[in-house]
C-alpha cells in the first residue's frame, strides 16, 4: 500500500511537473498607460515591469467592455457579455431589474474555473468578483463557479479584506504544489478602483506629487509590491518556469476632473477610502476613459511571462488579443479539451502568445454597452454602444444606429481618423454582421439568476 502511495504521488508530481500552472492578474480600472514600462511620468510599478522585462507585452489586447462585470463575464465564459444580458456592472436589485440584467452571472454557465477543475487543476479566486454584488445576499457564492478555495469582496457573504489577495494565494499554492496539482489562480486585484484605500508610509515615495497624484502612485505601487511577493513565491517554489502569469485590466482607466474636491468615499464591500478626484489614470493616447467602447476604455495592459514559452523582453504591437479569447487560450495550454456543445466567441491564441500573431482578426468581435446619444459635453467620447472589429477595421454606433464611425486599427490605433466616408463597403459589411449579431442576443435574461429581493 504505501508503495502505491509512494508511486501515485510521484505520478501527481510528474503530471504537475508537465503541466503549466496560470495566474490571471486582473487589476481594477488600470489604464493602459499606468505603468513604468508604458513611460508614465511618475508611477513605480517595478514588478510589472519585470513581467514584461521577463516576457512580451501585447499592446493589441481589448476586453470585452469599458465597465466591470461584463469584462468579467467575457474573461469567465469566453462569450460576449450581452449573451448573458449583461452589459453594465452589478448594482442593487432594483439597478439591475431597470437595466434587463440579470442579479449574477450564472454559476451554469459555461466557466473558464469549472473546465479547468474537471481537467485536474486547483482553481481559486481572490480579490474582487462583482459577478453579483455584496448588496444582493442570496446571490451564489464564488465556491458555486468551479472554485476549490476563494476569498473575494464584492460577492455575497463574507468580504474578504481588499489587500489580501496575494496574502492568500500563495498558501493556495504551496498546497496545490504539495498536492502535485497544476493550479489555476484568479487574481482580481481593487487598484485602482475607487476608493482608494492608500498606505500612508507608501504616500511618502512620492513627495513631489500633489496630494491626489500622491495617492494615486501610492496606490498603485501598493498593488505592484503585491505582485512582487507573488513572483517572489513562484521563485522560492521553484514554479516560475512552469507557471503562466499575465497581468491585465478589466477596462481603461477613471478619470476625476481636475476640479473636483478630494472626499472621502465609503465602498460597502472595501470600506472607506479617497473617491474619485484621485483618480489621475491614463490612456497611453487612446480614445476615452472606463465606460467607453473606444480604444480608451476597453484598450489595456496585457503582459504575458512564461519562461522558454513566451518571448522576453518583447512588444507586440501586432497580435489582436481578445478578453474572450482567454478560456480557450488558456483550456489548450492546460491540454483541458472543450466541451463539443460549448461554441466560445473568441478562439485560441496560444499561438500569439508564442509570436505568431497577426495584425488581421478574422473572427469577429462586438461590445454592447449602454451610452447617451448626443454625447455629453464633459464625455464627448462616450456615445458609443455598439462596436464591431473584425479584420483591420472597427466600427462604433450609437444606440439607434444613427450615427457611425470607422476606424483603421493598424494604421490608427488613437482612433483619430473616421474613414466611413472612404469606405462605405466596410461599413456596410461590418454594419451587417453587426445587426446579424444583434439578433442572436437574448430579449432578457434567463435562467436561475434573478434574487428574491425582486419578489419585494
Amino acid at each position: 500500500m504505501f508503495l502505491i502511495s509512494c508511486f501515485l504521488a510521484f505520478a501527481f508530481a510528474a503530471q504537475a511537473a508537465k503541466t503549466p500552472n496560470i495566474v490571471f492578474i486582473f487589476a481594477d480600472d488600470w489604464g493602459w498607460g499606468d505603468l513604468g514600462c508604458h513611460g508614465h511620468p511618475y508611477l513605480k510599478t517595478p514588478n510589472i515591469d519585470r513581467l514584461a522585462k521577463e516576457g512580451t507585452d501585447f499592446h493589441r489586447f481589448t476586453v470585452a467592455s469599458g465597465v466591470c462585470s461584463p469584462s468579467r463575464t467575457a474573461v469567465m465564459t469566453g462569450h460576449f457579455p450581452a449573451r448573458y444580458n449583461i452589459d453594465g456592472h452589478f448594482a442593487w436589485v432594483p439597478s439591475n431589474a431597470k437595466r434587463n440584467m440579470p442579479d449574477w452571472l450564472d454559476p451554469e454557465a459555461p466557466l473558464l474555473s469549472r473546465f479547468l477543475q474537471k481537467g485536474g487543476y486547483a482553481t481559486a479566486h481572490y480579490g474582487k468578483w462583482h459577478l453579483a454584488n455584496d448588496m444582493i445576499p442570496d446571490a451564489p457564492f464564488p465556491s458555486e463557479y468551479g472554485y476549490d478555495d476563494y476569498g473575494a469582496f464584492n460577492c455575497s457573504g463574507p468580504q474578504m479584506f481588499v489587500h489580501d489577495d496575494v496574502k492568500s494565494a500563495v498558501p493556495f499554492i504551496q498546497k496545490s504544489q504539495a498536492q502535485g496539482k497544476p493550479f489555476f489562480i484568479n487574481l482580481w486585484m481593487h487598484e485602482p478602483h475607487t476608493p482608494f484605500h492608500v498606505n500612508p508610509k507608501l504616500q511618502k515615495l512620492f513627495p513631489k506629487l500633489d496630494e491626489k497624484h500622491n495617492i494615486y502612485a501610492a496606490t498603485l505601487f501598493h498593488a505592484d509590491q503585491r505582485i512582487g511577493q507573488l513572483l517572489d513565491a513562484l521563485d522560492r517554489l521553484n514554479l516560475t518556469d512552469n507557471t503562466l502569469v499575465i497581468f491585465s485590466s478589466d477596462n481603461g482607466p477613471a478619470r476625476g476632473s481636475a476640479d473636483s474636491l478630494l472626499t472621502l468615499s465609503y465602498d460597502s464591500a472595501t470600506g472607506p477610502g479617497y473617491g474619485i478626484a484621485a483618480a489621475k489614470g491614463i490612456t497611453g493616447g487612446r480614445r476615452a476613459y472606463k465606460g467607453a467602447l473606444l480604444e480608451g476604455g476597453v484598450g489595456v495592459p496585457f503582459i504575458a511571462r512564461w519562461p522558454g514559452k513566451v518571448a522576453a523582453g518583447k512588444v507586440d504591437k501586432t497580435a489582436i488579443l481578445s478578453a474572450v479569447d482567454l478560456l480557450p487560450t488558456f483550456c489548450e495550454i492546460a491540454g483541458v479539451k472543450l466541451p463539443a456543445s460549448y461554441k466560445p466567441d473568441g478562439v485560441s491564441q496560444v499561438d500569439a502568445l508564442m509570436g505568431k500573431g497577426s495584425a488581421l482578426r478574422e473572427k469577429p468581435l462586438f461590445w454592447k454597452i449602454g451610452a447617451p446619444w448626443p454625447a455629453r459635453p464633459t464625455k464627448p467620447d462616450h456615445w458609443v454602444s455598439y462596436a464591431v472589429a473584425k479584420d483591420q477595421w472597427k466600427l462604433v454606433t450609437n444606440f439607434k444606429g444613427t450615427h457611425w464611425e470607422l476606424f483603421d486599427l493598424i494604421a490608427d490605433p488613437y482612433e483619430k481618423n473616421d474613414l466611413k466616408e472612404k469606405n462605405p463597403k466596410v461599413v456596410k459589411e461590418l454594419s451587417k454582421l453587426l445587426e446579424e449579431w444583434k439578433t442572436t442576443l437574448p430579449a432578457k435574461p434567463t435562467g436561475k439568476v434573478f434574487s428574491n429581493l425582486r419578489k419585494h
